[in-house]
């Protein structure tokens, strides 16, 4: 195993293999233990894009909800999803068919391209480009924006979609859907949410799709694997402790590294790691 590559399989404990059943009522058992913990809260609150990791938060969210309902009487209890288009959403029936597989209490839809398009208007205004790049920056924060705002009104938790395959290199937007106050797949590489999802007897289209961010208007439904540049055989492999390409190796722990500072809170003066680099 390559130095580093230990490294981040630890700062990211990924297991080798796992037990899908297992890690199911395991994130279950996680969600439920924070809502005892903390009964100013009684709901959980997610962003439902149709894709494989939103679907498998989604559905161990209700699932807790439901357990939850079942054994606190008197606490009320609820799961709300909610649906955040940019105008109409390519793949919408992958959308509509996670919802029909999460069977979520409440489902909330909050468009956001008026407020994207607005905020992009506003800041052209004040001289600045906004490119494309920009937007598909800006897009996952009015996202936040808006589940907050349901949160807040529902005394709610928001719910993200945060695992292993996609933490080690930052791939998420730092206050947009990296903004999170619970991450239940944390731990997880691609291939085990997967399995997870299979043993939750989830409709196949939902975790076999080509996943993407589809946050770019130029480029509507890029790849993830494209933007990253590596395939999430080989991180999965990678993550697990397994041998794989020297150049992809190389790639995933160039990404790991000049990402570090997406997988910390706000830099102080008592943070080594910044100085050590």
């Amino acid at each position: 195993m390559r130095p580093l590559q230990a490294k981040i399989i630890a700062d990211l404990h990924v297991q080798p293999t796992i037990n899908p059943e297992a890690e199911i009522q395991r994130s279950v058992e996680f969600l439920k233990q924070y809502l005892i913990n903390n009964p100013q809260y009684n709901s959980l609150v997610i962003a439902i894009s149709g894709g494989q990791d939103s679907t498998l938060a989604g559905k161990i969210g209700q699932l807790a909800i439901n357990e939850l309902r079942a054994s606190q009487f008197n606490m009320p209890y609820q799961f709300i999803a909610i649906r955040q288009p940019y105008g109409e959403q390519q793949d919408e029936e992958d959308a509509q068919a996670a919802l029909d597989f999460i069977q979520p209490d409440k489902v909330i839809t909050t468009n956001i391209q008026a407020a994207t398009d607005a905020m992009t208007r506003d800041l052209r205004s004040a001289g600045l480009v906004v490119d494309d790049l920009s937007r598909g920056s800006i897009k996952p924060k009015m996202r936040m924006i808006a589940q907050y705002a349901v949160a807040r009104e529902h005394n709610g938790v928001v719910i993200g979609t945060d695992h292993a395959a996609e933490a080690f290199a930052g791939f998420f937007t730092k206050y947009g859907d990296g903004g999170t106050d619970i991450n239940p797949l944390w731990r997880l590489n691609k291939r085990q949410g997967r399995d997870m999802l299979i043993a939750l007897n989830a409709p196949s289209s939902l975790y076999e799709k080509v996943p993407s961010a589809d946050l770019e208007d130029d480029r509507p439904q890029l790849p993830d694997e494209v933007a990253l540049g590596v395939t999430y055989e080989n991180i999965d492999n990678y993550l697990e402790g397994k041998s794989i390409p020297t150049s992809d190796a190389e790639k995933i722990e160039q990404l790991y590294l000049t990402s570090q500072h997406k997988r910390h809170q706000p830099v102080t003066i008592y943070d080594t790691w910044f100085y050590n680099k």
